[in-house]
């Protein structure tokens, strides 16, 4: 049971650090092309600029589902139930 519950510990970092870095390295890209495509045609700057947020917003849709996944291991932990 104790090595079940490190296991899920050591799990559960790495889902943090995963979301926070894919997350991290998705705005960078996403940020980096929108300023490019601003600079190169000044008068979409509008239409670019709504689309990069929703694109923002489906970004941070996955790491919070992967916090949630997380949340779920550590507060209800699927697998100590199955020792049990």
């Amino acid at each position: 049971m104790a090595q079940v519950q490190s296991f899920t510990a050591i799990t559960i970092g790495l889902i943090f650090a995963f979301a926070a870095v894919g997350t991290a390295i998705g705005f960078a890209v996403l940020g980096g092309k929108f300023l490019e495509s601003v600079a190169r045609q000044p008068e979409v700057a509008g239409v670019l600029q709504v689309r990069m947020f929703i694109v923002a917003g489906l970004l941070d849709a996955l790491s919070i589902i992967g916090v949630a996944f997380a949340a779920i291991l550590m507060f209800a932990n699927p697998l100590l139930g199955a020792l049990t």
